[in-house]
């Protein structure tokens, strides 16, 4: 069986260890189901899986309190997820998000000039290269990009002080 090879992108390494586990695991079901072999490839199988989920999901453990987030599918967002798992402190800034240095300045590449964000978004600053997870609403912000959005839990940014935080991928 020939391997595909991916480019150092990270989007493609994220998502085809995702879907090398995908195809492993569904691989796996189809011997329960039948005991003849699977008539697709494991590489097929990865394929699929890869064109139809291009969504990450990833969960924030604020201080000991759980969050749930979607990736958003952009450059910026999957060179964030090539930094998980990640530990760090969250602080207040300016009564609006919270902050965290990150351990490199994400790529901007096809990012917009800026962006008004929203309760729940999840960005990153790119003058200063920093992680804001907005717990309030703001303005349009010139080098701010979101990277995705919290879809459950965003009550576990209402914690003052600084905030023990795990970022990782769900499972």
């Amino acid at each position: 069986m020939q391997r595909q090879v991916f480019s150092q992108d990270p989007r493609h390494l994220v998502r085809g260890v995702a879907a090398s586990l995908l195809a492993t695991l569904i691989g796996a079901c189809d011997g329960f189901a039948d005991s003849g072999s699977s008539n697709r490839s494991e590489a097929e199988v990865a394929q699929a899986s890869a064109a139809r989920d291009t969504t990450m999901k990833i969960q924030i453990t604020i201080n000991g309190r759980v969050a749930t987030a979607t990736l958003d599918d952009t450059p910026t967002a999957w060179d964030f997820a090539s930094l998980l798992p990640l530990t760090l402190t969250l602080t207040d800034y300016a009564s609006t998000e919270k902050v965290s240095d990150l351990p490199r300045k994400l790529t901007q590449e096809g990012a917009p000039a800026g962006y008004e964000p929203l309760p729940g978004d999840i960005t990153t600053y790119a003058p200063w290269g920093n992680l804001a997870i907005f717990y309030r609403g703001f303005s349009y912000s010139r080098g701010l990009i979101r990277i995705g959005r919290i879809d459950s839990g965003i009550e576990a940014l209402n914690q003052s002080g600084s905030l023990p935080t795990t970022i990782e991928i769900a499972e």
